[in-house]
């Protein structure tokens, strides 16, 4: 006999009403009878918002994403964005990828939001997630919507929100929508749509997007010096295939190559064991081809476009992947130095960054005198920094996790626009004779050698998120004394919003509002952060050292010397 939790019954009985569709209630009768595994994760909690937004699998559940699940989600928005625009019609854009139910999820949340009184324009087929963000500003909405679940296997889907400003939620209006969703069972959800409420848009946004990500990327490349750069292009079977090529294009970077295996859409991702640009193996059959074609760049996006992975010519001639943080670096500084020869007379410029990236964003800024922001993991707060001190010239930011976002016409990171940013640098440096990776170790040798790794333990399910948690809470109560033989000097952490000087016993405030993050850092300049993924099963560490560099005769030897030490971080944290 089949053993249930009763509470895990209770939960799943109730979507047998006739509030839930028979094929819904077909699956969960399923699952009582044969997989009480597969109900119990379905419906052990329900799906929350984290720094992504929602995503999960795809299913009946509470824990799951389905029809219901986003329909109590655009309820309880609809009920949100009615009630604080009284006064005017609100209008909501919405955007999906390339993921299995996407184009049908997206209409279920097109119709919810017309069901309320809402306007919505609606993507006729899929695109880039930072196409939604722009859209939301150009169209004028109060919020949009975008389908998707980035690099998540194909089993997943998600539900990202932005608002106003074309920036994701951040506090107040995100605990105040979630308290608005809670609020509601799944029987208040009006489903029956408004057809005159609901606007197909396509090709007339495309080409203000593709205008704007252009106009944003300015520099003294010559055409010729841009037909000279050949580029090798993946989307990785996701949206950008849509946009990308096109922009590259219209730039007059016509010397281009797009891995055809790989360019039509699917939710399968057939080629790929994970189409995420952050692995090598994504990368594989564009490097591929890219040695095939002596490709001076190959890039690859994620299936909703907003991040990408570059590779470029190393020291042996051979294409070498970019990590994100050296990405970030190189964009930030090429972005530096044209604000600064272009806008001499604005004082108040900044970019940003985040707390679990490279500590060289600062050292860089700091070397033109602009101001680094930092903030919590997430593009949110970047966007959320551009509304805070609207006084200040935004340039540029980034983060590790392989995205970047130039200027303020996108209020999330941005792989179309940063992808041409990447064309433009490597055909600058072309023209000098250099390669990007040439670019960036000449920056080490004026600001220093920084070298990051990322550790990512994959934790799945409900036990997965105990021991998460547990090890968090174990570093916590626990703190080290030191790392790799390097004595701990300070301890951030983010939950309690304390900073801990190690010396002195001194405690100050962290003025970034609370997450689950920690972060120690040692007399030897090493910085070791960790923090639970918020939209993955997975606990990270992020590790960062660094050395002088004098001179580029001694890359070789500081790189080995980071590496031991980078290993000896790992091996004195256990993973």
């Amino acid at each position: 006999m089949i053993y249930h939790k009763p509470e895990i019954l209770n939960k799943a009985n109730t979507w047998l009403s006739d509030t839930f569709d028979k094929e819904t209630q077909d699956a969960i009768k399923d699952a009582i009878a044969h997989n009480p595994e597969e109900l119990e994760d379905s419906f052990y909690k329900s799906l929350e918002f984290g720094t992504g937004g929602m995503r999960g699998i795809m299913g009946p559940g509470t824990n799951r994403i389905n029809k219901y699940t986003l329909g109590k989600n655009t309820q309880g928005l609809s009920n949100y964005l009615n009630r604080t625009f009284p006064d005017k019609t609100v209008k909501v854009a919405i955007a999906y990828d390339c993921r299995h139910n996407s184009k049908e999820l997206a209409k279920v949340v097109a119709d919810v939001f017309s069901a309320n009184g809402i306007d919505v324009f609606l993507f006729s087929d899929l695109r880039p997630t930072p196409e939604l963000s722009f859209a939301v500003k150009h169209l004028d909405c109060q919020c949009g919507i975008v389908l998707t679940a980035s690099h998540n296997p194909p089993e997943y889907n998600g539900y990202k929100v932005y608002w106003v400003d074309g920036g994701q939620l951040v506090p107040p209006q995100d605990t105040e929508i979630i308290q608005e969703i809670e609020s509601l069972d799944f029987n208040d959800i009006q489903f029956q749509e408004q057809k005159d409420r609901i606007t197909y848009i396509d090709k007339e946004v495309d080409k203000a997007f593709i205008d704007a990500s252009v106009a944003n990327v300015t520099s003294d490349v010559t055409p010729q010096q841009k037909e000279d750069l050949t580029v090798v292009f993946t989307s990785l079977h996701g949206t950008s295939i849509t946009l990308v090529p096109d922009t590259l294009r219209q730039a007059g970077f016509n010397n281009l190559y797009i891995v055809e295996e790989q360019a039509v859409p699917d939710g399968n991702f057939p080629t790929v064991a994970s189409p995420n640009p952050e692995e090598p193996s994504a990368l594989k059959m564009a490097l591929e081809l890219g040695e095939t074609k002596n490709a001076d760049i190959v890039i690859g996006t994620d299936p909703d476009c907003d991040r990408l992975g570059i590779a470029v010519r190393g020291d042996d001639g051979k294409l070498a992947i970019l990590n994100g943080n050296q990405t970030m670096i190189l964009m930030t500084d090429y972005l530096l130095a044209r604000f600064r020869e272009s806008v001499t007379n604005d004082n108040n410029p900044f970019v940003g960054s985040t707390i679990v990236s490279t500590p060289m964003m600062d050292v860089l800024a700091q070397s033109y005198n602009v101001e680094c922001k930092t903030g919590l993991t997430g593009f949110k707060w970047i966007a959320k920094m551009i509304n805070d001190f609207p006084e200040q010239h935004f340039i540029g930011g980034g983060e590790e996790s392989f995205g970047y976002m130039v200027g303020d016409f996108v209020r999330d990171k941005d792989a179309v626009t940063a992808t041409l940013l990447a064309c433009t640098i490597a055909a600058d440096a072309k023209a000098q004779g250099k390669t990007l990776y040439q670019i960036l170790k000449d920056l080490y040798v004026k600001h220093g050698f920084y070298k990051e790794s990322l550790i990512s333990l994959v934790k799945k399910g409900q036990s997965g998120a105990a021991e998460i948690k547990q090890m968090l809470k174990d570093l916590r109560e626990n703190p080290m004394k030191e790392i790799n033989g390097s004595n701990v000097i300070r301890v951030e952490d983010y939950q309690s919003q304390i900073a801990t000087d190690i010396l002195t016993g001194k405690k100050e405030p962290i003025a970034i509002p609370a997450s689950n993050v920690l972060i120690y850092y040692t007399e030897n300049g090493s910085k070791i952060a960790a923090r639970p993924s918020g939209t993955e099963p997975k606990v990270k560490f992020y590790i960062s050292v660094n050395e002088p560099l004098t001179s580029l005769e001694d890359y070789d030897s500081i790189s080995a010397k980071l590496d031991d030490r980078i290993a000896g971080i790992k091996n004195a944290l256990g993973v």
